[in-house]
């Protein structure tokens, strides 16, 4: 004789195949979904849609989550925040030029100069989310640590067995905040 399943087995299936699959998002929302779906007389194929937007949505937020996590930033500035009248010698177009993150791609580097208490680390850990939120690593290092290392490893032609002169000729940089502006950024007015 045969015993019945519990009704509940589809859905500790369902539960487990996408927690394996690791679609936490499809998990937790998928009989929300389906119930809005029913009632809206959605097919099939729009129900399944509808989770796998909210699933990529939410790991689209979770990514940048852990950049902004591993960037090490001291505190979470956006331009937003930034006070461009109380500058009004800073070139605003320029730095929102430069939160498009173009010059991430074209491998520049961009250094902020200036006098205490004009912005530059705002607007580095503003450019440093920026570049997260499009996708990119990004380290932010105070040009004093940066310096700091520096003269730690000048000593050090290698490290392990390993030639740092010549990984650092090999590796490409992550887009770097450590208190940045172009180079040119100078001549502008910065």
């Amino acid at each position: 004789m045969k015993t019945a399943a519990p009704a509940d087995t589809p859905q500790v299936l369902l539960a487990h195949h996408l927690r394996r699959l690791k679609l936490p998002t499809s998990q937790r929302e998928y009989d929300k979904v389906a119930k809005e779906a029913a009632k809206e007389g959605l097919d099939h194929p729009r129900y399944l849609l509808r989770l796998a937007e909210l699933e990529l949505i939410d790991r689209e937020r979770r990514m940048v989550e852990r950049r902004i996590r591993a960037a090490k930033f001291p505190a979470i500035k956006s331009l937003d925040t930034f006070d461009f009248m109380a500058l009004p010698a800073l070139n605003k177009p320029m730095v929102l030029e430069l939160a498009r993150c173009e010059f991430v791609v074209a491998r520049e580097n961009i250094i902020a100069l200036g006098n205490s208490g004009t912005g530059k680390t705002h607007i580095a850990l503003s450019l440093g989310l920026a570049a997260c939120q499009r996708g990119f690593s990004v380290a932010f290092i105070t040009a004093a640590s940066l310096a700091s290392q520096l003269m730690a490893l000048s000593d050090q032609p290698s490290i392990r067995g390993i030639d740092c002169r010549e990984k650092a000729r090999r590796t490409p940089p992550p887009a770097s905040a450590a208190n940045a502006g172009r180079r040119a950024a100078a001549d502008r007015g910065w």
